[in-house]
């Protein structure tokens, strides 16, 4: 799977279209008007959340603490660098977000390849699983 690093993703029609087709199940769009555009975008929502984080293979993972200036994420996910997934916990998802670090944007291989035919997105892809493990990246 792939990752997109983005707090709230606007996308082209063309991009809604693969979300659509591939992610029916996984994803909500929401219509947003851009201005001094002519053409349709959305919001997309990944709607699948599944605890999927192979903490033990990310490269560094910082968490919050009950100190820190929100208390309320205590447990949660600061930050990973180097994310890694197990994608046998991602139930068949081809668009997630993971628990405790919903910043991140999970996509399976499938919806990389078509995104990337879509072309011009402005995002990069990183590999969430290890290349010994299954197809999954993460972009950013």
């Amino acid at each position: 799977m792939f990752s997109v690093i983005e707090k709230v993703p606007i996308i082209s029609e063309a991009v809604a279209i693969v979300f659509r087709t591939l992610a029916p199940d996984n994803v909500q769009l929401f219509p947003v008007s851009v201005e001094g555009e002519s053409e349709r975008y959305f919001v997309v929502n990944a709607t699948k959340v599944a605890d999927c984080i192979d903490e033990a293979n990310c490269r560094e993972v910082q968490h919050y603490s009950e100190e820190d200036l929100f208390p309320e994420y205590a447990g949660e996910y600061r930050w990973i660098y180097g994310l890694r997934i197990d994608p046998s916990k991602a139930d068949g998802a081809h668009v997630l977000r993971p628990k405790k670090f919903k910043t991140a944007f999970v996509v399976s291989e499938e919806v990389r390849d078509a995104l990337e035919r879509v072309g011009n997105l402005g995002v990069s892809f990183e590999r969430v699983t290890a290349p010994d493990r299954g197809p999954a990246e993460q972009c950013a």
